[in-house]
């Protein structure tokens, strides 16, 4: 799958500092562009972004000609459900400059649990696409009811992404799938429970599914938000050894904390594979 992007999502972690990258040195975005080749913005959850700070985020990332943005949907328009056109505009605006630059995968609507599928919430996910219709869109449901055959041939309709997650087990929610509705697929790994990391087996568990869905897709994207401890991104340079074949190296503390796990995540290791590969 040439398409296929594996990385964590966010970046802005404080306990993060000296561990996945320098206490000070380069932006952290400099460092995950070496191992990673996507990273979800958490912030664009809480507030709009602004252009000038994403243009400084493309400048970071600019060595890696694969790296791609993905987003997260301001949540006063997916759980506030309040869409105010100089707020709207707003968010667009700071998106624009990914968009622009090629570098833009996608734009995830994140619903509550409590978005069901009903006529209601399907005209409102309508009304949404079309507000944002120049964005390319996924939609993560964390309900079961969005698996009906009307709701995923609304999301076909409408070429919006099914967002397959993991996530702790509940009544009615949304369990693990392999679904495509539009030329982009996705996954959302959360973790089974606070602090979750996934094993290998599980991690085998979900290539499966991704390598199902990716297979048509025209792209890719795997992210891990179980950021707590840094196991997204042990998990993630996991997960792209497994699925793509590379082996990034990964940083000595890391590896410290995650002996077992991070054994072959060496620089030395990681450089005498490039070798191996080129020869």
């Amino acid at each position: 799958m040439s398409g296929l992007r594996i990385g964590p999502a966010g970046w802005s972690y404080p306990q993060w500092k000296g561990v996945v990258y320098p206490a000070a040195g380069p932006h952290p975005l400099e460092t995950l562009a070496r191992q990673f080749d996507v990273v979800e913005i958490n912030s664009s959850f809480y507030q709009p972004l602004k252009p000038e700070i994403v243009q400084l985020w493309l400048n970071k990332i600019q060595r890696n000609r694969r790296f791609r943005f993905t987003a997260k949907m301001f949540q006063r328009f997916t759980h506030a459900r309040i869409l105010e056109d100089r707020e709207v505009e707003q968010f667009k605006e700071g998106l624009r400059p990914l968009l622009r630059a090629g570098r833009l995968g996608a734009l995830l609507m994140q619903f509550p649990w409590a978005f069901r599928f009903t006529a209601e919430n399907r005209d409102f996910f309508i009304r949404l696409r079309r507000e944002f219709h120049e964005f390319p869109l996924v939609a993560e449901m964390r309900h079961s009811s969005w698996m009906a055959e009307e709701a995923i041939g609304t999301f076909l309709d409408y070429r919006v992404g099914f967002c397959n997650i993991d996530q702790p087990e509940s009544i009615r929610a949304m369990p693990p799938t392999a679904f495509l509705t539009s030329g982009i697929g996705y996954a959302r790994l959360h973790g089974r429970g606070p602090g979750y990391l996934y094993s290998q087996a599980e991690l085998a568990e979900w290539a499966g599914r991704i390598e199902k869905t990716g297979r048509y897709a025209d792209e890719m994207f795997v992210i891990f938000s179980n950021d707590a401890s840094a196991k997204s991104i042990v998990n993630a340079l996991q997960l792209q050894a497994m699925m793509a074949g590379v082996r990034a190296p990964a940083p000595i503390e890391l590896r410290r904390r995650y002996p077992l796990e991070l054994e072959c995540f060496g620089a030395r290791r990681a450089e005498q594979q490039s070798l191996f590969t080129a020869a």
